[in-house]
Order: C-alpha cells, then sequence, then structure tokens
C-alpha cells in the first residue's frame, strides 16, 4: 500500500490487514516496542480545522517513533496560491509522508503523485477513510465482523463519511441503508461505482428498522456554513433518537464520528446513553491510524528526485 487516498481504492485485502493490526496496537499500547517511523519526519498539512483527527495523528506518529509538523493553510505557500505540485515536490526532499486534511480531493491525489511520499488523506470533501475505518474498527470490536449487518446512516447521505461508507460496504458485504431527502442521497453514478447492497430512502422509520448500528454526522460541514439554515431545515426530521433506536435491534450500536450538535442530528439523552460506544469510536482513529501509518512504512513508496 503507497498511500491512503480513499476506501475506494483499498483491496478488502489491506482492509482486513490494517484492522487486524489496529487490535494489536489497541491492546499492546503501553508495551508496544514496534517503532516503524523511527528517523522519520511526518507533515501535517491541514487547510480544515480539526480536534481528533490532528491529535491522533501526532500522538500516533509520535508512539510509532516518528516525528511531526504541523501546517495549516496561513503557514504554506499553499495558502498564497503556490501550486500544490511545486509544494508536494519540495516538501518530499525534506519528508518521509504526508496527513492532509483539505477540501478537494483533486488536490490531495496531485500531492500524493508529484511527492511520491506516503499520503494519507485525513478528510476531504469527497471522503474521510480513516474515520470510516476506525468505525468499522470500533463496530467489529463490540459486534463482531461487520460482514453481512445492517448499517443505518441517517443524516447528509451525500457528505464524505457516507460515500466512505458506500466504498466499504462494496469491500466488505454489509447492508448500507442511506436514509436522507432526495436531494442528499448519493447519486447514481456514485452508488453504481461503488456496488454492494446500498439502499437509499427518504423513509427514516424503515431505514432504522432492524438495524445493527445507527450513525450520524453533523449536517453542516465545513465549508458549508452558508447553507446552514436551509440545510437544518430540510435535514431537520433527520436525526437519531431514542424512538428511532427502538426500532433498530435491541443491541443496536449508535455512532457519531464527531463533532456532535446535541438537538440537531442526534438527541441529547440519546448521545449520553450511547456515549461509551461514540467515545470508544472516537479513540479507535488513534489505533487504526497507527496501523495505517506502519502500513504505508512498509511500502516501497519513494520521494521524487
Amino acid at each position: 500500500m503507497k498511500h491512503l487516498l480513499s476506501i475506494e481504492q483499498l483491496s478488502r485485502d489491506e482492509i482486513r490487514r490494517i484492522l487486524s493490526e489496529t487490535a494489536d496496537y489497541k491492546t499492546k499500547r503501553e508495551k508496544n516496542s514496534k517503532k516503524p517511523l523511527a528517523g522519520q519526519t511526518w507533515a501535517l498539512i491541514f487547510s480544515k480545522p480539526s480536534t481528533r483527527t490532528r491529535v491522533s495523528f501526532e500522538v500516533g506518529i509520535r508512539e510509532l517513533g516518528g516525528d511531526s509538523i504541523y501546517l495549516n493553510a496561513a503557514d504554506a505557500q499553499l495558502g498564497r496560491g503556490e501550486l500544490i505540485k511545486d509544494t508536494a515536490r519540495v516538501l518530499a526532499r525534506m519528508i518521509h509522508g504526508a496527513v492532509i486534511r483539505t477540501y478537494a480531493q483533486r488536490d490531495l491525489e496531485e500531492f500524493a503523485e508529484f511527492s511520491g511520499v506516503p499520503t494519507v488523506n485525513a478528510l476531504t470533501d469527497d471522503e474521510h477513510p480513516c474515520q470510516i475505518l476506525g468505525d468499522i474498527f470500533t463496530i467489529e470490536e463490540k459486534r463482531e465482523k461487520i460482514e453481512n449487518k445492517i448499517v443505518t446512516f441517517v443524516g447528509d447521505g451525500a457528505a464524505n463519511t457516507a460515500q466512505s461508507w458506500l466504498f466499504a460496504a462494496g469491500k466488505l458485504d454489509f447492508e448500507l441503508r442511506i436514509a436522507s431527502p432526495k436531494r442528499y442521497q448519493p447519486k447514481a453514478k456514485l452508488l453504481k461505482r461503488a456496488g454492494g447492497r446500498v439502499i437509499c430512502t427518504e423513509d427514516l422509520q424503515e431505514a432504522a428498522r432492524g438495524a445493527d448500528v445507527l450513525y450520524t454526522d453533523i449536517w453542516v460541514s465545513m465549508g458549508k456554513e452558508g447553507d446552514e439554515a436551509r440545510r437544518e431545515a430540510e435535514l431537520g426530521p433527520y436525526w437519531i433518537n431514542e424512538p428511532l433506536v427502538k426500532l433498530a435491534k435491541p443491541d443496536a450500536l449508535v455512532m457519531h464520528c464527531l463533532p456532535a450538535h446535541r438537538g440537531q442530528e442526534i438527541e441529547e439523552k440519546t448521545l449520553e446513553v450511547h456515549a461509551q460506544t461514540i467515545f470508544d469510536q472516537a479513540e479507535n482513529r488513534l489505533h487504526v491510524q497507527k496501523a495505517i501509518l506502519a502500513e504505508l512504512a512498509r511500502g516501497k513508496t519513494t520521494r521524487r528526485k
């Protein structure tokens, strides 16, 4: 594995290997002597703000023996118009890998192409692969393998987290139900590309019925703040509350990738009842990302000349 840019680009075997190593890194965190990033410096290049993603990557890189440098848009010449391919070719001569959180998926892919160093998607407008890998690990940690389970995504079904769930469903053979207003459902072309068992519906109650997992995300992602009022009005009925949870399986997991806007996409009481799962889910970002970084360190990607 040279990069982690998308769930779509991962094979089933690669996903399974990452999840297996995640379990190992989690159970052996306090006594793990493996340092696959020893002597390496990784750049964290973030055009979007972050709490969980930044901290989990910085801690993960350190625990794997490496060092990190954090660059936001104001710190880098990218914020002043330098071409991504030029930044990539310069940084590639100084760093061993990059973790990028930005808007356009194409920018991430261009950096990977021109730098040649291992590059990780820490979130784009199209995908959030590290989040979904951590979420799948959380589900399997609590409920065994995800294959043949039912995951119901509630809210903006065209968001980056939902899109990564689409590709994951195609890889791991579980049923994904997306409960959203029509305009917030993934496009037919994307559904065809992802494959898998995916049901898109405006019927929230039917989507929740018998589900193993109820999952939601914020309604207004970064970059869409100008649409906040319209999104709140249109997505208002699509939230997770106690009546909805009762339609799912008795032991269904309720998950939220955070940050949560209580009273919007999830009810305050419901979040607190399921807080253990939700905050385990947040913690597992650290462990899965360590597995990803270790996997990339074993790859054969080399710097561009």
